[in-house]
């Protein structure tokens, strides 16, 4: 009997640590990655030629980083390694990937899930003009093209990420206008005990937050985003927010980044038919797993935020863990000394990631008050108005239907960066409660393929 075939999509840190853990049981894995190289979102690497230093790149993470980058130039030769490849299906068993304009399909005993985080957001008024980034855009701006996404930012949301790139922003020597903030300082104070469960982390988020403000950001909480000003031709020009003692502020820029926290990566887990749970904690759907990451479906594993949002460290962990349940599954004997260590410091993790989440709540009511104007669905062009008329006059009180009535979520990004915020309207407009909504169903491909795309056999 040959050796078993493990697939790992994602090659972020829990993708190079699940095949650190797989090579070191003597099996060999297959590790598909969307990137030029090794990293994931959080820790891309800079283009070949680039010499920005670790400490200016990645900040209070550049030590984990380098170690990571390090870790998968030790093990590039030895795995089956496919950089600049798009996993855009699950089905019958097999993977279906696309390298180069070349599809094929891929059998597979185990297939481990590591597809990170995208952006998770709340539409506002102008957010559709020219200069609107999300936060990821603005950091792979600054890591793969080392520019700005303007040259005066705002950022705005919550989150920790809301704090960390600005920070690189400034550590890169752009000029950062302001860090708004929606989260209220007594949300954070009430969610100090979770947090204290990561001190060494808690400490390095604030130390984010006064670095800010040394370097003369302005930094605002409890602020409710009201327009980004601009036009069509002329891109982004500023921004009007309401902040804490209800006076309407305006700042001038040329470039907005947005986040409020993360969502988990769930199009390829729902392919494989995995079953999911709603989060009210969260106010997301996410893919069930057990305590190692095995999901409802036979042979697949979920790791890292694309199962819940952790961390980059708390991805690393889990990485190991799902490595570890596959192999367990596939007859390989590990001892409990091995596994109880790492479930203990995911659970002390998971304590910590509740508490970011009542610390930057995800701001529903805001999707409740967006005039009928707002654009949602940017790939679409679908309004507030047109999601809440085809509520009212159709009856879709479901995201699916509301998507077949208005386009809502049909775009390229299939829902990734509307599809929480058009849930929260309909729910608000149907006056349902969330989950009731239910959740945009993955498509496949999950991204867009040419049309010149040639199917090849293995």
């Amino acid at each position: 009997m040959g050796e078993p075939r493990v697939l790992i999509v994602g090659a972020g840190p829990a993708g190079v640590r699940c095949a650190e853990t797989l090579l070191a049981a003597g099996i060999r894995p297959v590790v598909i990655d969307e990137g030029r190289r090794d990293g994931g979102q959080i820790y891309r690497r800079q283009p070949e030629g680039f010499t920005r230093p670790y400490t200016k790149l990645y900040g209070t993470e550049a030590s984990r980083a380098e170690n990571l980058h390090q870790t998968f130039e030790r093990l590039r030769a030895r795995i089956d390694y496919r950089p600049q490849t798009l996993a855009w299906n699950v089905a019958q068993g097999k993977l279906h990937i696309v390298h180069e304009g070349h599809a094929s399909a891929l059998p597979y005993d185990a297939l481990i899930l590591c597809p990170g985080a995208t952006d998770r957001l709340m539409p506002m008024k102008g957010w559709q003009f020219a200069g609107t980034y999300s936060l990821g855009a603005a950091q792979i701006a600054l890591k793969s093209q080392a520019c700005a996404i303007g040259s005066r930012v705002v950022f705005m949301g919550t989150g920790p990420l809301l704090y960390l790139v600005a920070n690189q922003y400034v550590q890169a020597g752009a000029q950062v206008a302001a860090v708004l903030d929606t989260s209220k300082a007594g949300a954070r104070l009430r969610a100090l005990p979770k947090l204290l469960a990561r001190f060494d982390v808690l400490r390095k988020g604030s130390a984010l937050v006064a670095s800010l403000k040394r370097s003369g950001v302005i930094v605002a909480n409890g602020i409710e985003p009201l327009e980004i000003i601009g036009n069509a031709a002329d891109g982004v020009r500023g921004v009007r927010y309401r902040d804490a003692s209800g006076n309407v502020e305006q700042i001038d820029c040329d470039a907005v980044g947005l986040g409020y926290h993360l969502r988990s990566e769930t199009q390829l887990a729902d392919l494989a038919r995995c079953a999911f749970r709603f989060d009210a904690t969260t106010r997301q759907w996410l893919p069930q797993i057990d305590e190692l990451g095995r999901s409802s479906e036979k042979n697949v594993y979920i790791a890292g935020d694309g199962a819940r949002v952790l961390g980059a460290d708390g991805a690393e962990i889990a990485g190991r863990l799902a490595a570890y349940a596959a192999l367990i599954d596939l007859g390989h004997e590990i001892p409990a000394a091995t596994l109880e260590p790492l479930k203990r410091e995911q659970r002390k993790m998971d304590r910590f990631r509740l508490g970011l989440v009542e610390a930057f709540a995800w701001p529903a009511e805001q999707a409740a008050r967006l005039s009928d104007d707002t654009i949602v669905c940017r790939c679409e062009g679908i309004t507030a108005g047109e999601l809440r008329r085809v509520v009212h006059d159709e009856g879709a009180q479901e995201a699916n239907r509301a998507k077949a009535f208005s386009r809502v979520g049909m775009g390229r990004c299939q829902g990734r960066y509307c599809g929480h915020a058009g849930a929260e309207i309909i729910a608000a407009a149907a006056n349902v409660p969330l989950e009731q909504v239910g959740r945009l169903r993955g498509q496949a491909p999950v991204k867009p393929l040419s049309i010149a795309t040639v199917e090849d056999t293995e």
